[in-house]
């Protein structure tokens, strides 16, 4: 099973910038569908933004349609989420996830594959 690792989480002021990673263990991230999932206190875990392998078709929550951009570096065996105009909403706990199977891009519960995830605060 892929291990993954997150960085780049950290305190923002609205309408801030951060782009976290996620590093990939093996190679094999190449041909896996990854994602980023958030989760905040009190709430359930939700899909924010998936990119599937090959042609890199993209997936993105209503709630950050064009302010998030996911994108992977195959070479790097690393998936990254530009996230701008941040807002205090965005405030969560992020997680990178992996599968290998089918099922919808966005619900956490088709990916087996979860890094320790990486905090993100965006204050008013």
């Amino acid at each position: 099973r892929v291990q993954l690792a997150e960085s780049g989480g950290g305190s923002v002021q609205a309408g801030g910038s951060l782009r976290l990673s996620c590093a990939a263990s093996t190679d094999s991230s190449g041909t896996l569908v990854m994602g980023w999932f958030r989760q905040a206190p009190g709430k359930e875990r939700e899909g924010v933004a998936a990119i599937y392998p090959g042609g890199g078709s993209t997936y993105y929550a209503d709630s950050v349609k064009g302010r998030f951009t996911i994108s992977k570096d195959n070479a790097k065996s690393t998936l990254y989420l530009q996230m701008n105009s941040l807002k205090p909403e965005d405030t969560a706990m992020y997680y990178c996830a992996a599968r290998s199977g089918g099922g919808y891009p966005l619900d956490p519960i088709w990916y087996n594959g979860w890094g320790q995830g990486t905090q993100v605060t965006v204050s008013s």
